[in-house]
């Protein structure tokens, strides 16, 4: 039987559950904390171990790794559930470094050691010259990027010389373009290249929204989607001012309208229609059934005659205007 590491993950999980406590991990042999997660993947790619771990490599373990860093975003409302989550991706952490141990490469050691390092060097304030130093979060930032530019140039990690001026280097292009996008404004505002304030950003996404509508007037393809990137760009940057990370609203923003269309599926459902069939007014008064009911003040609408207030519309009942 092949074990595949999905199955893997739910027989722990329902270990964990029947249980309700530790593997008797000493009897295995391994150590506390660490240490014993060390033992154990040690055990698991031993000849004696596991042959699915055995055969696993750096490059088959990508897809694991991502896996893992979604889950436990996903998982962060729940301290449960986020706990569990972090051992897994702890777990891909010291699987990966347990692979580059059996190359000579590194070892975990290794790995802390070098963070650990990292952030003592970038922390002056804190375990340097400048201890006991009143700095605001805006000079951290600021010492952060100009520290990380010079530790480059001592090792010279880099082709040109421009590249360690660069503040916007070192942001993965992989990123998620949301994500992306706030990291290259967050190194941008690290030295000083920022609206002041939030209305400084309010202003930039009303010119922004104008460009957009006068591009959708021409009918310009191209110039379409550049302003509508440069509309979100701006959109990330009001939420970094706003305290508010724009990929969290948005997942917050897009499991909202999941629920509320299910319910809007489960309406059409339980009327015997078919929501493919029953036409753009029903489903828009099924949707504000929806956000009553999960507002806590359900109110059915009487057989689509009754009324809807601006801060109540679906997502259709708004179309922009184009002449």
């Amino acid at each position: 039987m092949t074990l595949t590491r999905d199955s893997q993950k739910a027989n722990a999980n329902a270990a964990d559950a029947e249980t309700g406590r530790h593997a008797d991990f000493r009897r295995l042999g391994m150590r506390e904390g660490l240490d014993g997660l060390r033992d154990l993947m040690d055990t698991l790619l031993s000849p004696e171990g596991c042959p699915w771990d055995r055969e696993q490599t750096l490059e088959s373990l990508r897809p694991y790794l991502l896996e893992e860093t979604y889950e436990v975003l996903e998982s962060m409302d729940d301290a449960e559930h986020h706990r569990k989550e972090l051992g897994d991706l702890l777990f891909q952490i010291v699987f990966q470094a347990a692979l580059r141990e059996r190359a000579a490469a590194f070892t975990l050691d290794d790995v802390i050691a070098g963070i650990r390092d990292k952030m003592i060097r970038r922390h002056p304030h804190v375990f340097g010259d400048g201890k006991g130093q009143k700095i605001d979060a805006d000079q951290v930032a600021k010492n952060w990027s100009r520290i990380k530019a010079q530790e480059k140039r001592e090792v010279d990690e880099v082709d040109e010389v421009d590249e360690v001026d660069d503040p916007l280097s070192g942001v993965p292009k992989s990123l998620p373009a949301l994500q992306r996008a706030w990291r290259i404004q967050e190194k941008a505002a690290s030295v000083g290249f920022d609206w002041p304030d939030v209305g400084g950003v309010q202003a930039k996404i009303d010119e922004e929204w104008t460009e957009l509508r006068e591009a959708i007037q021409r009918g310009a393809r191209r110039e379409i989607t550049e302003e509508l990137g440069d509309l979100l760009f701006v959109l990330v940057r009001m939420g970094q001012k706003l305290g508010v990370e724009a990929e969290d609203a948005l997942r917050y923003a897009t499991a909202k309208f999941e629920r509320r269309f299910a319910q809007v599926v489960g309406s059409c459902r339980e009327a015997g229609e078919d929501v493919r069939d029953v036409g753009l007014p029903t489903l828009e008064r099924y949707w504000e059934d929806a956000k009553r009911l999960e507002r806590g003040c359900a109110r059915p609408s009487d057989n689509g005659h009754g009324g809807t207030d601006a801060s109540s519309r679906s997502p259709t009942s708004v179309t922009p205007k184009t002449g």
